[in-house]
């Protein structure tokens, strides 16, 4: 294994530099993955034989669920090594990703209250996946306001990386309220282990849209990524010749 790359990726230039070569690449793969999926999925796929067209939202509700955990997940990684390695590189990503994953969070809830409508009757249960979901919004939420509300970077650093990784537990309480507790919210759509229940008219648009929404978090993250750096970097000469450049 190259470790001299993962070395280098730790260094906030070298990091700039690199991720401003991948970054208009990613966003017009993005923008391409993301038209196909959701163009596909809301307008062509076939109506459910159960649920009709109302099951579209599918389409936009799995894919910021995957991504509301995911983030979070990526968060307690990124918080780990700033407590480890005291990686500046790493509470830079770990602030970048907080909004980001709220956003998810907030959309997987609020489609999932407009697919629950139609299915439940109600726009909202105490259901343990959706109350689990509510909970890791809060976290999100704590953790933007945490640092908002402490001064000095390497206190900020500190509070937020411990938070978020008390807070990762709930993360395979989300994953597995389905199977614990007798919940209205249906099981896993898609697995490792199971072969998928979908028609591949609706499995396929909806993997497009998954990853389309995982490429799509990542350009997000490194635009903010990188304008952090430049923040924090603001006084060091390859920022002003950076900046000069432009």
């Amino acid at each position: 294994m190259n470790w001299t790359f993962f070395h280098k990726l730790s260094s906030p230039r070298w990091f700039y530099e690199i991720s401003g070569r991948w970054l208009p690449w990613m966003a017009i793969l993005a923008a391409l993955m993301m038209a196909t999926g959701l163009i596909w999925g809301l307008l062509f796929a076939p109506p459910d034989y159960l649920q009709g067209n109302s099951y579209r939202i599918i389409f936009l509700h799995v894919p910021t669920s995957f991504l509301a955990s995911a983030v979070y997940v990526m968060m307690a990684m990124a918080g780990a090594v700033t407590l480890i390695w005291r990686i500046k590189l790493a509470d830079m990503a770990l602030k970048s990703m907080a909004p980001i994953g709220a956003s998810f969070c907030f959309l997987s809830l609020a489609t999932g209250a407009i697919w629950g409508k139609p299915t439940w009757g109600t726009w909202w249960v105490w259901d343990a996946r959706l109350t689990s979901m509510l909970i890791l919004l809060f976290l999100y939420l704590g953790v933007i306001a945490l640092r908002g509300a402490i001064r000095g970077t390497g206190a900020q650093a500190r509070a937020c990386a411990i938070l978020t990784l008390v807070g990762v537990v709930n993360i395979p309480i989300i994953k597995y309220s389905v199977e614990w507790w007798n919940t209205l919210h249906q099981g896993a759509t898609l697995t490792l282990t199971e072969k998928p229940s979908m028609a591949p008219e609706m499995l396929y648009p909806l993997l497009i849209s998954i990853a389309a929404f995982y490429l799509f978090f990542l350009v997000v993250m490194l635009v903010r990524l990188r304008t952090e750096i430049l923040e924090r970097e603001a006084k060091t000469r390859w920022v002003r010749e950076a900046i000069a450049s432009q």
